[in-house]
Parts: structure tokens; C-alpha cells; sequence
């Protein structure tokens, strides 16, 4: 970088002066500007939060001609395409603006005015495909990964894990974005909780609603805080202050003044209604009206304009509500010679600021993202750790599915043991039979549709995963499998709290091998429904509409799976379902291991007629047309069946992810 953008990076942005701890480093860089050309173009480390070895590289965003339309369910359909064009409604229309290094530059207006739309398309979060116009860094068209990167996007809904504490919150997002280690991620975490003013809450879970967690200011800081563990050059927030009380949306807003004062930042935030010592903080505003730029500069100039268009700003009322209130009369009554002397002094700043970017990082950020794709800080293997470290604490501290589900586990078994000990335990012949297929049943029944309660803990981590994986944190495989190995234990153990007294209550079996399949066989089916839940989880909108379609394919596999209607009773075009049925391979190993699997089994008596046994259990089985092999083979297709809905959901998110990337 060019000693003389440097010096505008860190006296420019704001007017007033800088903190006195950058007193001598301000020295240096005006006894470096005054040097010889020859030393010109020598760049000016300043150190890196963490590391010390990082040189600031400043950078400019420009919207040019920017317009985005809202596009419905069939706007892709070719035949459609002439009605379509008609019935455009434009979010954004012929959108000029830019924010500059070392500045906050807020995106102000009034309620569906396009602000969010705005930010989220500089953010690159919106797909290029969708937008006409284009986005510059620097003055040159950047791709959307590249962006990504050197970025840091800060949504409107704190996206965290409330029962993570702002340090353990902040240490994660630190192991997954830098490459280093613990070592490093601490080092990096200790300076934002000082930054950040977090160090009193270090200890403190996030909480959520009224969980007795961390204020909302607080909150919001630490969603900042997760999107600057990488030290971004650039920062866009949505409503850093949207909910916060006044002295909550200050601090915010001054934190991040003295970022950009420290670190000659480039943030861009969207904001509703700011007070006026908000206002002092900000350096430049976007006002935007219907999707209309009615103003992209100064505050002052602002003013100057609305004076210009014959407005008297009452005193109690600052400028940029009263811009909001007066937007049709701004745009009608600003003369054409006004608004050409607005574009010369933008135009001056640019000639004057030519060439003093140091564009060298840039250039080579994008010949790296034009042969390789967006790689993670860590390897495939130390993200399955940090993240599976992740799940571990949240199943453990989340007491709705942990110790819930233990409970659950170990007294419905107790229960249902008692309920059916003496239908089963004595054999009386069809009576039993019947019993025993109630109990398999509702066993099932209850163990598939048990898991489904953590479908909103899968909804929130979803909304998590977008996040930190749409900015490169990490590998959409690894979250798939850590998420998978952390369940495997925990469900085992429900598992075997639920067999250990119900299959001795009950009297099934009576031997060790039929105890340990059974258990297995329940083990395989909790996985069967937690990956189902896992898959639909990615899939569906909401919690809402996915209770719906879990409940209802449950129901749907329960009908088919043989209990009521026998396979061959199934009308033909409804066979498959028979075969996709979650129920129907652990009924048939349910079956198959009461009635077969050694001489108890077998000769376990089925029917009895005149005091003489008539059927035993291995003629039940092949009336049932079960075999002794399917015993195994169906734990096969079990298997199968979790392993297709963890891939399936890897699938989804990873085509989810794709389409935020492109």
C-alpha cells in the first residue's frame, strides 16, 4: 500500500483525531510520507492481531448500475418469460454507491426500502447470476468466493449456540477460520473478548429468550466478534443495533468505530433509525428509497442538500430522519446542477485516490480462486475433531435431549415391561403370540418416532452451518460425519437403557444372544431415525413443516411395514413402499430372533389345540415367509438405510451451500 492511502486510512475516516496509543505510529507514517518517491511504494506493516506478520490492505466496495427483481416460483420457466418481464417488481433499481476503506459507510431508509438486499448482495451472499449491474473491489469485478473470504458477514438473527459461553462461542469460530492451533485461536480470542469488551462474560453461556443468558447487546457483540476471528478486511453488519437499547446500540456502534480507526477497516452496516451520537460515528451514508439511490456521500453533504431543496431540519429531529420523511421531495426538487456537482466531487476523490491501493493481494487471491476452489484453514481430520468437540457439548448441556431422553429411555422400558409381563412371560399360545407382536409394534413406534424431538436442535445447527460454511470454515463432509460419530454413543446408550429392563420384564428370550441382538436391533433402529431426522432437517423450511412430513412418512412406513397388511395383500403400485418401510426390517429381526435362532425359539409354542401344540416357532416364521439368514440381512439393509439418509442429507446441505457459492 502507498504511504499516502495509509495515511488517509487512519486520519480520513473519522473527524476526530486519533487515540493517543497511535500518536507515534501517526508520526511515523507522516515522516514516511515525507521521504523521497523512491520510497513511495513501500507498504506499511501494521500488525496483525494475532500474529503480528499481516500488512493492512485496504479496500473499496462499488455498486455499479446494480438492479435486483424479485423472482417467484415460475420466473424460470421459458414459456413464462414474456409475462414474467411485465410483472417485474425491482427490489433495487439502477443502484450507484460505494463504501471506502478506513470509513463506516451505513446503508440507511425506510422499512422495504432494499437495504438488506443491498448488503447481502455486496456481501455476496445473493448469487451474481440474479443481479444485473456490478460489484468492484477496488475497481475491479471480484468473484463471490474471493469476497467471501477477505470478508466478514454479520446477519440481523444472532445465529449461536446458546448453550456454548461467549468464550467457548469465539473459540470455535477461532479453530475452524485460523490455520495455528489452540495456540494461536486463544491468542486471537483473548484480544477480541478485550476489543469487544466481552472479558467480564467470558464464562457466561449465550443463552437465548429469557434463558438467563447474555444481554442483547452482548450478544450482538459477539455475532461480530465470530465473524472477525480472521481479522477481515472488510465488515458488513445487518442492523448491528435492531433490538438493543440505546447506551447497547453506542457501544456497538463505537467498538466498531474504533476498528475502523485501528485497523483502517471497510465496514458497511444497514441501520433503521439512528440516534444523533450514532450519527457522529458514522462517516457516510446510502439512502435508499424503493430500491433508489437518493444519496450516497457525507452526512454534511446530506444536509447541504436538503437545505439546497428549501428543508429547515428541525433541531430535534436529526438529518437522516428527516431525509426519510421528505425522500419524494429530495429526489423532486434537487436540480439537475446539484446532482452533477455531487458526481464531479466523487469523481475528483477517485482520481485522487488512484493508484494507491495495494491491489497485489487482491490479484493473487483471484488467480488462486480461477484454478483452486475455496480451501479450509484446517484438514479434513482436525475439523471432524473441533467439530465433533462442538455437538459433544451441546448434546451434554442441551437437557432436553440428554437427560430427557435418559429418562425417557430407562422408564419407558420399566413401564412397558411391567405392562406386558404377564401376557408374554407365561405362554399360553395365540395369546402370547399376539402380546409379543403388540409389544414389537409399539417398541418400534415408539423408538422411531422418539428422535424426532431433535429436529429443532438440527434446524438450529443448520442455520449455523450455513453460515460458517458459506464463509469457507469448513468442509460440509466434515460436519456430516462429526454430527454422525458424536450420536453413535449417545444413542447406544439409550439404547441399552431401554432393553436392559424391558427385555427381561417382558420374557422374551432367555439368553444372552437374544438379549445382545435385540439390543443391537434397537440400537440400529434409533440410528435409522436420527439420520431420518438428520436428512428431512436439511431438507425442510421449518419445524413446523417438518413435524409434518416426519410424522407423516412414519406413519406411512408403519402401515406398510407388514404388521397390518401382509405383503402380498399390498396392492401392487404401493409394493415399494413395503421395502422402504424403517419398520418392516427391525419387525422381521424382532420376529426372527423370538422364534428362531436356537431350540428355545424354535420349539416356543405358536398355537395349541386340544393340549397338543399344533405350530411352533420356526413354523410360525416360514408361514410368515421369514428366514433364519434375514436375521442378519435385514441389520444389512439397516445399515444401508442410515448410511443413504446421512449421505442424502450431505447432499442437501451441500447443494444448499452450492448455491449461496456460486
Amino acid at each position: 500500500m502507498h504511504a499516502k492511502h495509509q495515511l488517509w486510512c487512519v486520519s480520513s475516516s473519522s473527524s476526530t483525531p486519533p487515540p493517543i496509543s497511535n500518536f507515534f505510529s501517526t508520526l511515523a507514517i507522516i515522516s514516511l510520507y515525507s521521504l523521497p518517491s523512491t520510497f513511495s511504494s513501500m507498504e506499511l506493516p501494521v500488525e496483525d492481531l494475532v500474529s503480528g506478520r499481516r500488512n493492512v490492505v485496504s479496500y473499496t466496495i462499488e455498486a455499479k448500475e446494480l438492479s435486483y427483481s424479485f423472482r417467484g416460483l415460475y420466473d424460470d420457466i421459458s414459456f413464462l418469460s414474456c409475462w414474467r418481464r411485465s410483472q417485474d417488481r425491482y427490489i433495487l433499481k439502477d443502484v450507484n454507491c460505494e463504501a471506502r476503506s478506513g470509513e463506516i459507510t451505513a446503508i440507511a431508509g425506510p422499512s422495504g426500502a432494499g437495504k438488506s438486499t443491498l448488503l447481502e448482495i455486496l456481501g455476496g451472499k445473493i448469487s451474481p447470476s440474479k443481479i444485473s449491474g456490478k460489484v468492484l473491489i477496488n475497481g475491479i469485478p471480484v468473484h463471490a468466493k474471493s469476497f467471501r473470504k477477505l470478508s466478514g458477514f454479520v446477519t440481523q438473527d444472532d445465529a449461536l449456540f446458546p448453550l456454548l459461553t461467549v468464550e467457548e462461542t469465539l473459540m470455535y469460530s477461532a479453530l475452524l477460520r485460523l490455520p495455528g492451533g489452540k495456540k494461536e485461536a486463544g491468542t486471537r480470542v483473548r484480544v477480541l473478548l478485550r476489543d469487544l469488551g466481552l472479558e467480564h462474560v467470558a464464562g457466561s453461556r449465550i443463552g437465548e429468550g429469557s434463558n438467563n443468558g447474555i444481554s442483547g447487546g452482548e450478544r450482538r457483540r459477539v455475532s461480530i466478534g465470530v465473524e472477525l476471528v480472521h481479522n477481515p478486511a472488510v465488515l458488513l453488519i445487518d442492523e448491528p443495533t435492531s433490538g438493543l437499547d440505546s447506551a447497547s446500540a453506542l457501544h456497538v456502534l463505537s467498538l466498531l468505530k474504533a476498528m475502523v480507526v485501528k485497523h483502517c477497516k471497510t465496514i458497511l452496516l444497514t441501520i433503521h433509525q439512528p440516534g444523533f451520537r450514532i450519527l457522529e460515528l458514522l462517516d457516510r451514508l446510502v439512502l435508499l428509497s424503493n430500491g433508489f439511490v437518493l444519496h450516497n456521500g457525507s452526512l454534511k453533504l446530506l444536509e447541504d442538500r436538503l437545505k439546497f431543496s428549501g428543508h429547515f431540519i428541525p433541531p430535534h429531529i436529526n438529518v437522516v430522519e428527516f431525509a426519510i420523511d421528505v425522500t419524494s421531495s429530495l429526489v423532486i426538487q434537487t436540480p439537475e446542477n446539484f446532482t452533477n456537482q455531487i458526481l464531479l466531487n466523487n469523481q475528483q476523490h477517485t482520481q485522487e485516490s488512484e493508484g494507491n491501493y495495494d491491489m497485489s493481494s487482491f490479484f493473487q487471491l483471484n488467480r488462486v480462486e480461477d484454478h483452486k476452489p475455496v480451501t479450509s484453514p484446517n484438514s479434513h481430520f482436525e475439523e471432524i475433531l473441533i467439530l465433533g468437540e462442538r455437538f459433544f457439548k451441546n448434546i451434554f448441556r442441551t437437557k432436553q435431549l440428554f437427560f430427557t431422553r435418559i429418562i425417557q429411555a430407562l422408564f419407558t422400558g420399566i413401564i412397558l415391561g411391567t405392562i406386558f409381563i404377564n401376557n408374554v412371560a407365561n405362554d399360553q399360545g395365540n395369546l402370547a403370540l399376539q402380546a409379543r407382536i403388540g409389544f414389537f409394534a409399539f417398541s418400534l413406534t415408539f423408538l422411531l418416532s422418539s428422535t424426532t424431538e431433535g429436529l429443532p436442535i438440527f434446524l438450529q445447527e443448520r442455520r449455523i452451518f450455513m453460515r460458517e460454511s458459506s464463509r469457507g470454515a469448513y468442509r460440509v463432509s466434515s460436519y456430516v460425519i462429526s454430527n454422525t460419530l458424536i450420536f453413535i454413543p449417545f444413542l447406544l446408550m439409550i439404547a441399552l437403557l431401554y432393553t436392559t429392563p424391558v427385555y427381561w420384564l417382558v420374557g422374551l428370550r432367555r439368553n444372552a444372544d437374544g438379549f445382545f441382538y435385540f439390543s443391537l436391533v434397537v440400537w440400529m433402529v434409533i440410528l435409522m431415525s436420527n439420520s431420518f431426522t438428520a436428512c428431512f432437517s436439511a431438507l425442510v423450511p421449518n419445524f413446523i413443516m417438518g413435524t409434518s412430513v416426519i410424522s407423516g412418512l412414519m406413519g406411512s412406513f408403519f402401515l406398510f411395514s407388514g404388521y397390518f397388511i401382509s405383503k402380498e395383500n399390498i396392492p401392487s403400485y404401493w409394493v415399494f413402499m413395503h421395502y422402504l418401510s424403517l419398520f418392516k426390517y427391525p419387525y422381521e429381526c424382532f420376529m426372527i430372533n423370538e422364534y428362531g435362532g436356537g431350540n428355545e425359539g424354535r420349539k416356543k409354542c405358536i398355537q395349541r389345540q386340544g393340549g397338543e401344540c399344533k405350530m411352533y416357532g420356526d413354523g410360525f416364521l416360514k408361514q410368515q415367509g421369514l428366514k433364519e439368514s434375514q436375521k442378519w440381512s435385514n441389520l444389512a439393509v439397516m445399515l444401508v438405510f442410515i448410511i443413504g439418509y446421512r449421505i442424502l442429507c450431505f447432499l442437501i446441505l451441500w447443494f444448499r451451500c452450492y448455491r449461496t457459492r456460486k
